[in-house]
This record gives C-alpha cells, sequence and structure tokens, in this order.
C-alpha cells in the first residue's frame, strides 16, 4: 500500500478538531480508530502516534511537509563504498579455493576473516551492491570495452588524482611503505603536484591538495575513483567551497583515468627505477619534486608534441582570475590558522 497523500493527511489532520476528547491527546487517539478512504477509494487507518507526528511536523512546517519525498540517500552505502567492498571480496575469493561462490557464503567469508563488519553492511545490501556494480564480474571482461580518448581544451578544466604506492623508507629505525598522492591536468599533462606519505588518509589527502592549489590554482573539475579518501565528505565540503566540480571514476574502470595512471608508470620508469636516497621521507620528497619540475614537466611530451609547462602557458582561462591561490586556500578553510569568516 502506497503512502498517504499530502490530501490525505490533511483530512487525519483535520478531523481532530471534530473528535471526542478534553485533550489533544485524546482527540488523536479517538482519530487513530476511524477509517479514511483514500483517493484510490481503499480504507485507511492510521496510529495515534503518526497522527501526533503529521502534527507536530504541520505546525512547525506548515503543509508543504505533507508531501512524501524521497530519502537523499536511496540507494547509496552511507558506510561502505564500492571500492573499499570490491577490496573485501578480492581478499575473500582466494578462500573459496577457486570454486565459484555464492554470494551468501562470500558474504559469510568477509565476515568471518575480518574484511568486513556487520555493522557495516547488512546481507541483502550486501547482495545488492554486488550485483548492481558486477563486482564479481572478471577484469578481462572489462578490457574490451570501447572507450574514446578525450582531452580538455584548456589548463585547469580539469585535473586527474590518485594513489601509488611507493618505496619504503626508514621511520624511526623500521621501513615503511610510502603512498604517493599526485594531481595532473588533463589538458596540459602536467604534473600539478605530487608528495609521498607515510599513510593514505583524509588528512594527507588534504594536505596534497593545499600544496597543488598553491601551486596552480584551482581547477574547474577533480577526476577521481571511489576510494574512501577520495568519496570522504571532508574532500566533497572543499571541493564545493572553492567551486571546483569533484567527479568520481565509474566502479571498477581503473582506464577511466588514464592520464594520471599512465603519469605512474613514467614514475615507476623514470623516477623509481633511480638510486634514491630513501633514508627519510623529507628526502624522498625533495628528489620527487626536482625530477617533477626538472625533467618530467619540463621535457617534451610524445603528444602534445611540447613540454607540459609549455602547454599549460597557452592561452587558457584559469582560475587566477577567481582570485589568488592563496585566497582560494583561505576560502576553502584551507589555509593553516586562518577560520573562515562568514560572509
Amino acid at each position: 500500500m502506497r503512502n498517504p497523500t499530502a490530501y490525505l493527511k490533511m483530512r487525519v489532520l483535520g478531523a481532530i478538531d471534530m473528535a471526542e476528547g478534553k485533550t489533544i491527546r485524546d482527540r488523536i487517539k479517538a482519530v487513530s480508530k476511524m477509517t479514511f478512504t483514500d483517493e484510490e477509494g481503499l480504507p485507511r487507518q492510521f496510529t495515534w502516534r503518526t497522527i501526533s507526528t503529521w502534527l507536530c511536523r504541520f505546525q512547525k512546517h506548515g503543509v508543504t511537509v505533507m508531501e512524501n519525498k524521497t530519502r537523499s540517500d536511496k540507494g547509496k552505502t552511507r558506510k561502505l563504498v564500492p571500492e573499499d567492498l570490491l577490496e573485501a571480496i578480492r581478499k575473500a575469493l582466494p578462500k573459496t579455493h577457486g570454486k565459484t561462490p555464492t554470494l551468501a557464503l562470500l558474504y559469510r567469508l568477509c565476515i568471518e576473516e575480518g574484511f568486513l563488519s556487520r555493522s557495516q553492511i547488512a546481507p541483502n545490501t550486501f547482495r545488492r551492491i554486488v550485483t548492481q556494480y558486477e563486482l564479481l564480474k572478471s577484469d578481462t571482461d572489462s578490457s574490451h570495452k570501447i572507450r574514446l580518448a578525450f582531452s580538455k581544451a584548456h589548463a585547469n578544466e580539469m585535473w586527474q588524482a590518485d594513489t601509488l604506492f611507493g618505496p619504503y623508507v626508514r621511520e624511526n629505525g623500521s621501513p615503511v611503505q610510502t603512498r604517493l598522492i599526485a594531481f595532473i591536468d588533463d589538458a596540459s599533462r602536467v604534473c600539478c603536484h605530487g608528495q609521498f606519505f607515510l599513510a593514505e588518509n583524509v588528512d594527507t589527502l588534504i594536505e596534497a591538495l593545499r600544496a597543488a592549489f598553491y601551486k596552480r590554482g584551482v581547477p574547474q573539475s577533480l577526476y577521481v575513483d571511489n576510494g574512501s579518501i577520495y568519496s570522504s565528505k571532508e574532500i566533497i565540503q572543499i571541493c564545493a567551497r572553492v567551486g571546483c566540480l569533484l567527479l568520481h571514476t565509474p566502479v571498477r574502470d581503473g582506464a577511466a583515468k588514464g592520464k594520471i595512471e599512465r603519469f605512474f608508470r613514467t614514475v615507476r620508469d623514470q623516477f623509481l627505477s633511480r638510486s634514491l636516497d630513501l633514508s627519510s621521507l623529507e628526502a624522498l620528497n625533495r628528489q620527487f619534486t626536482h625530477w617533477a619540475e626538472e625533467n618530467y614537466n619540463a621535457q617534451k611530451h610524445s603528444v602534445l608534441e611540447m613540454t607540459p609547462l609549455d602547454r599549460q602557458a597557452g592561452p587558457a582561462p584559469t582560475c587566477a582570475s577567481r582570485g589568488s591561490a592563496i585566497g582560494v586556500q583561505r576560502h576553502a578553510g584551507l589555509h593553516p590558522g586562518r577560520p573562515l569568516r562568514p560572509r
């Protein structure tokens, strides 16, 4: 049976004034015993708690709240993104010993092995997301997808961002694997900023994003995958406040952001293959910054047939007209020590 319409709700509330009872509570309970006919001619009865809720909302907000609204998060997961679920499934699949598992078995393995928790995702939600995003579909099936090459016309129209697992550095006497968070301009292929961190979380992403804004300004859009840090509420809020459109790739489609993936391949072939000083994180970042600015950005690109810096310096509408980079940082709440002032 469908939800009652606003017209039917107002009929129920209108019956309260004429109902028997000394108090409003008594009259509401009397109305709850009445039978109303909806627009389809079906008899309807409502509990006194439901009627009380309708009355409270009507008294506070008026008739506008009587309309039925769809939940804003309908069909979305609030505690788990599809990328994290895919990672848990990949860890659980070897436990099936090569057999084709059922969704119920796969869910049980993810819970028992600690890859997921029952509080994160329910069995029905697990089945729905796996089916909706085809998470059990092999990667080879998506390799035949027809793709068309695209590139933005001007610099700072779109940045692509991603994370790369880097080399191990010494931290407190122990080796720790680093993560490289990098941003590349879609049109010019300029490495806007890249920085190695000891962890991949929202704080490190914000630090890298702040540095990229200082160097190159604010792009019109940022193209990222569905990882937890790139879908966090902090990044969504920052992009909204600086006027940057946050775009996400389709699930299980890493090739969609091919330019940053190709840049990471260049990093592996030309930078990580060197004899690097891995004594500290600071030393690694100094070497990477020198390589990115003096080698990668300043060398002729095979596709552009010019250097990325020359391509970026061409006539292009950038975000410089919106104010200096530092001003944008302060407006976004990214500038350290300077709280956002209301306007």
